[in-house]
């Protein structure tokens, strides 16, 4: 996993693996960073962009299946 590790007191911006951040925690001690993980930040990035194309799939099946009942029946 990536990590986004994030220094409170000097702003400093480290992208460290699992190893690197474990090694990073073990010299400087861990309540100083806020830690972003970004392989899971990716992840929910990707889920909701597939469930935005599930949503318009549906909306857009619903208008095209109303239209074709206007055609065929009205």
């Amino acid at each position: 996993m990536n990590y986004k590790i994030v220094n409170r007191n000097t702003g400093a911006t480290h992208f460290l693996n699992e190893e690197e951040k474990e090694t990073l925690f073990k010299i400087n001690g861990k309540l100083q960073y806020d830690t972003y993980n970004l392989t899971k930040a990716k992840a929910r990035r990707t889920n909701r962009m597939l469930d935005l194309l599930a949503h318009l799939c549906i909306l857009g099946l619903s208008i095209l299946a109303t239209l074709l009942y206007i055609q065929n029946y009205c």
